[in-house]
């Protein structure tokens, strides 16, 4: 695979089989993300587990204390009272089976999380084939399956993120933009981090964080060493 020119300068500031400590991966991360627009970091973090196993998922949803730098809408499966607390939280998009037709007769998915009440999901379920897929479906362990509406939109706003593992046993999670610091990162970083490690399976057997690999929008990879989680 051929890289470009900026790539392959970025390349040559990593110690190929190094792993570096989150603070110097970080700085790392960030001298290679030489695109013009504010690229995303992005930690990859490879899990002992086996993801074919229902004993051994991890799932869950964290806020980073410096959000993710991107604005997040937010589509709500509500009605009534929770449909009007959904809407004065700042919610983009409320409703309930009008939303549904709309993404179905419509292919319309401009929104990037899914929040619904408890007593929506029967409703919500018809949209699984389509929702499910892109990561969208509401899940009671990510939190967007909720009757308190108001709080799980504010803590999306304020920057809340899903990690999730793949078929790789692999979780792949945005910590913020380039235009953060490096402490902001760091920070991002370590709380999603240590959301990872409380979610372990006990199940799951062996060396848990096998490893953690940093990385912007269009740069190379930076490994970081697991042993400081």
């Amino acid at each position: 695979m051929k890289h470009g020119k900026k790539y392959v300068e970025s390349l040559k500031l990593i110690e190929n089989n190094k792993l570096y400590d989150p603070e110097e991966a970080v700085k790392l991360a960030l001298q290679t993300a030489k695109s013009k627009f504010d690229e995303t970091l992005e930690v990859s973090v490879r899990l002992g587990v086996d993801p074919r196993q229902a004993d051994q998922q991890v799932r869950g949803a964290v806020v980073l204390p410096h959000g993710t730098g991107k604005t997040v809408r937010v589509l709500v499966f509500a009605k009534g009272e929770q449909a009007k607390a959904a809407e004065e939280a700042g919610a983009d998009f409320v409703g309930a089976e009008e939303l549904v037709a709309k993404i179905q007769g419509e292919n319309w998915f401009d929104f990037d999380v899914v929040v619904a009440t408890p007593n929506m999901m029967g409703v919500v379920g018809r949209l699984g084939r389509v929702l499910g897929p892109k990561g969208l479906m509401p899940n009671p362990k990510s939190g967007t399956v909720t009757m308190d509406v108001a709080k799980a939109i504010a803590e999306i706003k304020a920057g809340k993120v899903e990690y999730r593992l793949d078929k790789q046993a692999i979780i792949h999670c945005p910590i913020g933009k380039k235009s953060f610091t490096a402490e902001q990162l760091t920070e991002n970083l370590d709380t999603l981090m240590k959301a990872i490690n409380r979610a372990k399976p006990a199940a799951a057997k062996g060396i848990y964080l096998r490893s953690v690999v940093l990385s912007s929008t269009m740069g190379p990879g930076v490994k970081v060493n697991a042993l400081k989680f």
